[in-house]
């Protein structure tokens, strides 16, 4: 649809443990089947291969993968894809500020770009609700931060995946940090849009009306 509106591909800003961009040959399935190709681990592989995907303004960010076999091949694929690697590591040199100025370099201001949150790009000592956890992910402070930084992107659409309540805390954790990431995206869109129309000429402000008194 983004494809469509937009007409051409769009930039994938990816914030997962995983990769995600896996060949569905090399990510193998006990039941093989054209369904079985589509899965949580192949979807960007897909979307790159049908030119769905922008190629070179792509990124990954918080990545700490095991990789499909003894050799890079998944690197190499998801060079082939277009796509920057942000390792979860990365955070330790770089700071939030770096990660922010990294994937804004690469994606640009004006690519109309989607956004995906995996919970799992999350330590699951902090979000232990997902089903593919992976340990020495980020903090939800650090990544709330990131998405805030991350404001002036032209962002066209977004998802949060991966939790399962069944395996949340008792005091439900991921599902609020979910919550929260969610509100982040969704205040981030008003906030670019009102400067834009600021930009435009529109009043931001409340307009001068008269206001009844209670």
């Amino acid at each position: 649809a983004l494809n469509k509106i937009h007409g051409g591909p769009v930039a994938v800003l990816h914030f997962d443990a995983h990769l995600d961009t896996w060949n569905p040959a090399r990510y193998s399935d006990a039941w093989e089947s054209p369904q079985s190709d589509f899965n949580h681990g192949s979807m960007f592989w897909i979307a790159s291969n049908e030119g769905l995907i922008l190629n070179g303004s792509s990124a990954h960010a918080g990545l700490r993968t095991r990789l499909t076999g003894d050799g890079w091949d998944d690197h190499i694929d998801d060079d082939r894809q277009g796509f920057l690697r942000i390792s979860s590591d990365d955070i330790d040199d770089l700071g939030t500020k770096g990660i922010i100025n990294a994937i804004m370099e690469r994606i640009g201001l004006e690519t109309p770009t989607y956004l995906s949150i995996d919970i799992d790009v999350i330590d699951p000592g902090l979000c232990p609700g997902t089903g593919t956890p992976e340990p020495g992910g980020w903090t939800s402070r650090e990544l709330i931060k990131i998405i805030r930084g991350l404001e002036p992107l032209n962002v066209v659409g977004a998802d949060i995946v991966e939790v399962a309540p069944a395996y949340d805390g008792n005091g439900e954790q991921t599902a609020l940090t979910a919550a929260q990431l969610g509100f982040e995206i969704l205040t981030s869109w008003v906030g670019s849009g009102m400067k834009q129309r600021g930009k435009s000429g529109f009043a931001v402000g409340i307009p001068d009306s008269k206001r009844d008194e209670l």
